[in-house]
């Protein structure tokens, strides 16, 4: 880090970077105090670590803090900074079960049939959750084509 921001990548920038950036940008101005957080752009955050001597870079699906390096995941600075960028919602199981029946044509003939001989057996079969229950076989006539038995 030798002064100069990068910003082609989430890269922990030092506080005299960011230092420089600010003053830059407010035209030779240099803040009086160095903010917890900076927003450079509506997708890009930096964010000011614990000790006060660098900058994460945090976007809405990176950040260069260690915990999201360690944890391969959304960390903290991106949640907080950016909420509204959660891909997963939480679905009923009518609404899983509707998105499954509109995407199930795209899918391979094999796993079709797979999917609607569970469906046949769920419904066929009392919800029982402990029991003598036998194990799910979806393709059986493939099964005897391989044994050589048709």
């Amino acid at each position: 880090m030798n002064g100069k921001i990068n910003l082609s990548s989430p890269v922990t920038q030092t506080a005299a970077a960011v230092k420089q950036l600010i003053a830059y940008q407010n035209h030779g101005q240099e803040p009086e105090e160095m903010p917890a957080f900076y927003r450079l752009t509506r997708d890009m955050v930096l964010v000011l670590g614990n000790k006060k001597d660098a900058y994460y870079v945090t976007t809405p699906k990176s950040c260069s803090c260690p915990a999201a390096f360690y944890h391969h995941g959304p960390c903290k600075h991106q949640r907080k900074y950016f909420p509204e960028s959660k891909t997963i919602r939480a679905m009923n199981m009518a609404d899983t079960l509707e998105q499954a029946d509109k995407n199930l044509s795209k899918m391979p003939y094999q796993y079709q049939r797979m999917v609607k001989a569970a469906r046949e057996a769920a419904e066929s079969e009392p919800l029982e959750l402990i029991g003598d229950h036998k194990p799910f076989k979806p393709f059986i006539e493939d099964e005897a084509k391989a044994a050589g038995m048709v």
